[in-house]
C-alpha cells in the first residue's frame, strides 16, 4: 500500500510565499509511483489538505488526518517546507513528535538552536566555527550609535536573530542608518542581530544523511550586483549562481569538510544548507544554517544535487524511508 506524504507549507511569517513555492518543488521531486503526495498549509489557525481541484479540507489537529470522501486519510510521513515559524524553529517538530508522526527535518533541539542566529553562532564557535562577531537585542533593547560603530565598524549587518530569506535585513553603511534599520528588523520579531560586515566570496553549501553516511553537496557560489543577497537577488533573479563554485580544490574541500563537521556537531536531520563567506585568507566564516532551505527547482539544493550527478528523486526518497525507518526500528 502506498504511504501518505503530507508536505507541509504555510506559516506564519513573511516567508510564507516562499514557502509555497518550495511545496511545489518538492511536489515535484518526490516519487508519486511509490507515494500519495498531499500538500497541507498551515496558515494561522487554519490547516488544510489542498486537494487536487482547489479543494480545502480541514486538518483535525489531535492526530494530524483528514476526512475525504467518508475515508479517514492518516500521513506516515511529512516533509516540512515551512520557512519561518512553526515549521522552523522547533515548533512545528514539537507537535509532530507529540503525536508520533515522522518528519523530514531537524528536531526540536536543533531546530530551535539554528533559527536563534546569535545562540547558534556561539554554539558552533566554542567548536572552533568561525563566525562574524555580533551584538544581540530583545525587543525594548537599545544600543547607542557611536559606541556600536566602533565596536563592529561600518559597514555592518543589522538583521532578525530569527527567521530568514533577508526580510529586515540592512546594510549599514553610514552612522545615521543603524537605528532605522533596527526598527525595520524589529518589525519582523522581537529579536536583533548587529553583525560585523564580512568581505569575500559567498557560497553555500547543502548536505542530508544517507543511509550510510553524511553526504555533501558541491558548493555554490553567489554572485550579486546589490548590496547583498537580499530578497530580490534570492527570488527575483538579481544573482548568478555558480555550480559548483570556483574555489580551489583544498578550499572546496576544506568547506565540504567543515559542513559535515557542522551537520554532525548539532545531529542534525534531513537536508540543510550552510552559508559561508570565504575571506582572504581562505578560511570560510559561518553566516547562517538553514534547516528547511529552499526548495523550488531553481534552489540552491536542487542545484547541487544535479551537480553531484544525483537523482534528487532518490535523495527525497533516501530522506523519507531513512525516517520510516528510524521509526520503525525505535
Amino acid at each position: 500500500m502506498k504511504q501518505n506524504i503530507a508536505i507541509v507549507a504555510g506559516g506564519d511569517s513573511s516567508e510564507l510565499v516562499v514557502s509555497l513555492k518550495s511545496a511545489e518543488g518538492i511536489y515535484s521531486f518526490i516519487d508519486k509511483v511509490k507515494y500519495n503526495l498531499y500538500i497541507v498549509l498551515l496558515i494561522k489557525e487554519q490547516w488544510v489538505v489542498r486537494m487536487a481541484d482547489d479543494l480545502l479540507i480541514p486538518i483535525d489537529k489531535n492526530d494530524f488526518s483528514f476526512e475525504h470522501e467518508s475515508k479517514r486519510v492518516n500521513f506516515d510521513f511529512a516533509y516540512i517546507t515551512i520557512h519561518g515559524t512553526p515549521g522552523e524553529n522547533g515548533l512545528l517538530q514539537g507537535y509532530f513528535e507529540m503525536i508520533g508522526l515522522p518528519y523530514s527535518s531537524c528536531n526540536v533541539l536543533v531546530s530551535a538552536l539554528t533559527f536563534n542566529k546569535y545562540f547558534c553562532n556561539h554554539y558552533l564557535k566554542g567548536f572552533g566555527v568561525r563566525v562574524s562577531d555580533s551584538i544581540r537585542l530583545m525587543r525594548g533593547e537599545t544600543v547607542q550609535t557611536e559606541p556600536t560603530v566602533q565596536s563592529l565598524a561600518l559597514p555592518l549587518f543589522v538583521k532578525p536573530n530569527v527567521g530568514g530569506s533577508s526580510f529586515g535585513v540592512t546594510k549599514v553603511k553610514t552612522a545615521d542608518q543603524l537605528q532605522p534599520a533596527i526598527a525595520h528588523a524589529f518589525a519582523e520579531g522581537d529579536e536583533v542581530m548587529i553583525e560585523r560586515c564580512i568581505v569575500g566570496t559567498e557560497i553555500t553549501c547543502g548536505c542530508y544523511q544517507s543511509k550510510e553516511k553524511v553526504v555533501v553537496f558541491p558548493l555554490t557560489e553567489v554572485v550579486t550586483d546589490n548590496e547583498f543577497f537580499d530578497y530580490d537577488a534570492k527570488y527575483n533573479g538579481q544573482v548568478e549562481e555558480i555550480t559548483p563554485a570556483r574555489l580551489s580544490e583544498s578550499i572546496t574541500t576544506a568547506v565540504q569538510a567543515l559542513t559535515a563537521k557542522i551537520y554532525k556537531l548539532l545531529g542534525a536531520k534531513g537536508i540543510i544548507r550552510i552559508d559561508y563567506i570565504i575571506e582572504a585568507d581562505g578560511i570560510p566564516t559561518m553566516i547562517e544554517i538553514n534547516t528547511t532551505p529552499g526548495m523550488t527547482a531553481t534552489s540552491f539544493i536542487p542545484q547541487q544535487i544535479r551537480a553531484a550527478g544525483l537523482n534528487i528523486q532518490d535523495v527525497m526518497t533516501d530522506i523519507i524511508e531513512n525516517e520510516l525507518n528510524n521509526q520503525t526500528i525505535a
